[in-house]
């Protein structure tokens, strides 16, 4: 999987990628390409990268970092021109120049970062010697042209021209085969730096990639995770896009705590009792840790997995024809096949069979965390039926507390779920004929002291 196959996830990926503060459109390109991690040891290294980041914008000065991240604007994708270079194509006078430019520009962010005590985290080739190449009267200007030094034949050829205007089209011919042969000889020459290119190439991306991963983590407060063997926990977790709406505002984001293993988790809880927002959170966590990004919370150990299936309720899938149900039967289905091969799987479920009635329903969802209980699938599944949990772990959102709803996880020994519709909508000011009739057919009263 590549990060650009998730953009469109509704975990909200997508706004993480939006606050990033990348310098370069290639860098941007290397990074929605980049493969999800599932090794431990590469993790941690790509930690360990983003790390040395953080500890340099925090220690660099801001004049300095902002010449860093100038320079890195001008990044540009030569692949096209490395390609060619290295099936030992003769380059024209514009690849030769991005060539030139990008050793330059290799050089500058290397001298950079040494300047301000970079570690060297990431390795960027010297390519001193491709600047000589293609810079032989050393004026370190980052434009290219067939330079007079390169011939004592050619220099000659063009004062003619200049002295002898009727003779240009004779000149002409003789200047541009010798041009020809300086650019074939220049190619042949920097066929050997062809790899140092690449590596300089890819270097400069990650520093961006790694400088714009930094300064969101200061930015949004993100935290740096830990890599856990068995289960996942969760300390003061937040949803960074919900929490900037809030802030918006005026209202605080309320964050959670959270622990999972391979034992199932049942989160119970009233409409709007940030159920799906947990789910969110934690698929945008995995994602976030198994991309090598900072993760919202104060604290994080993350169990690394193979695969992630985030189902949300009340899709459809307009391209096949189908229903909400029938898409979410599909989804489900697919991670209920994928948990029978041997992979660590975490599957994310909200209030599945919602959309049918709550007898079949029941059963579905009832049938399903049965399923999946077994194997190494990481189950974290929302309803809003009364399930009975079996060997599943209970948790459910708090609800109203003194009239403020309270969106802790709290554990339970059972997997009912709360009765709040009704005090959650006189909370939001709808008609007391309406609630009260509810009430009457309900046989509760109307104790506003709940509220």
């Amino acid at each position: 999987m590549q990060l650009k196959d998730i953009i469109s996830s509704p975990c909200g990926i997508s706004f993480m990628l939006e606050q990033l503060d990348l310098q370069s459109g290639y860098a941007r390109r290397c990074l929605l390409d980049a493969h999800m991690m599932t090794g431990e040891p590469e993790i941690s290294a790509s930690y360990d990268v983003l790390r040395s980041f953080v500890a340099f914008i925090d220690r660099v000065e801001p004049v300095q970092l902002n010449t860093l991240l100038h320079k890195l604007m001008c990044l540009k994708d030569l692949r096209g021109t490395i390609a060619n270079l290295n099936r030992r194509a003769v380059l024209d006078d514009i690849e030769l120049f991005e060539i030139k430019h990008l050793s330059m520009l290799a050089g500058d962010v290397r001298r950079l970062l040494e300047q301000n005590g970079f570690n060297h985290a990431v390795e960027i080739p010297m390519l001193d010697d491709v600047v000589s190449i293609l810079d032989p009267d050393g004026m370190r200007i980052a434009t290219f042209y067939v330079y007079d030094s390169y011939s004592d034949r050619l220099k000659e050829l063009r004062a003619l021209m200049r002295k002898q205007p009727e003779r240009q089209e004779e000149l002409f011919a003789e200047t541009t085969k010798i041009e020809d042969e300086i650019r074939a000889g220049l190619s042949g020459k920097l066929y050997n730096y062809a790899r140092a290119l690449e590596q300089a190439q890819s270097a400069l991306a990650m520093v961006d990639i790694s400088i714009a991963k930094a300064r969101q983590m200061q930015q949004l407060g993100l935290c740096f995770p830990s890599v856990s063997a068995t289960e996942t926990n969760y300390c003061n977790l937040f949803h960074p896009q919900v929490k900037d709406v809030l802030a918006k505002a005026g209202t605080a984001f309320q964050p959670v705590n959270i622990v999972f293993s391979t034992k199932p988790t049942l989160i119970t809880g009233a409409n709007m009792g940030g159920k799906t927002v947990v789910l969110k959170t934690l698929t945008l966590c995995q994602y976030l840790f198994q991309f090598g990004f900072g993760i919202p919370a104060d604290k994080a150990d993350v169990s690394i997995k193979d695969e992630i299936y985030f189902c949300i309720g009340d899709e459809q899938s307009v391209e096949k024809g189908l229903s909400s149900f029938a898409a979410e039967m599909k989804n489900i289905d697919a991670v209920i096949k994928a948990s029978r091969e041997d992979r660590k799987i975490l599957a994310l479920i909200d209030e599945p069979a919602r959309t049918t009635n709550p007898v079949e329903g029941t059963a579905l969802v009832q049938a399903l965390l049965s399923v999946l209980a077994r194997g190494s699938v990481s189950l974290v599944m929302t309803t809003h039926y009364d399930i009975e949990p079996g060997e599943a772990r209970c948790l459910r959102v708090r609800g109203f507390d003194k009239g403020v709803m309270n969106y802790e996880l709290v554990e339970v020994h059972d997997g009912e779920v709360p009765h709040e519709a009704l005090n959650i909508a006189q909370s939001l000011g709808v008609d007391d004929q309406w609630l009260e009739a509810a009430r009457q057919l309900l046989g509760v009263s109307n104790n506003k002291n709940e509220l």
